[in-house]
């Protein structure tokens, strides 16, 4: 596994003390709030694949805004099939 220092020092490690919770690390606090980091980014990047998805795809905007309308809080009625 590699691995790497980062020097972190005055004013930044003194918010990043703060901001911690008590009982956790610097190093841990840091590596948390990275890997939350990371994760956003790959959520934005989804979010911005599926918007292009959406808008190249016209068909799938209409089944959505279909979707929308739906009565979701109503039970189902009974559906009988035509002779």
């Amino acid at each position: 596994m590699r691995a790497t220092t980062i020097k972190i020092d005055g004013e930044l490690l003194t918010a990043i003390e703060r901001a911690k919770p008590p009982g956790e690390s610097v190093t841990s606090y840091v590596r948390t709030v990275l890997r939350k980091n990371l994760e956003q980014n790959k959520v934005r990047e989804a979010a911005a694949t599926y918007v292009a998805f959406v808008e190249s795809h016209p068909e799938e905007q209409q089944w959505l805004d279909e979707w929308e309308r739906a009565d979701l809080t109503s039970p189902p009625t009974e559906q009988r099939d035509a002779p």
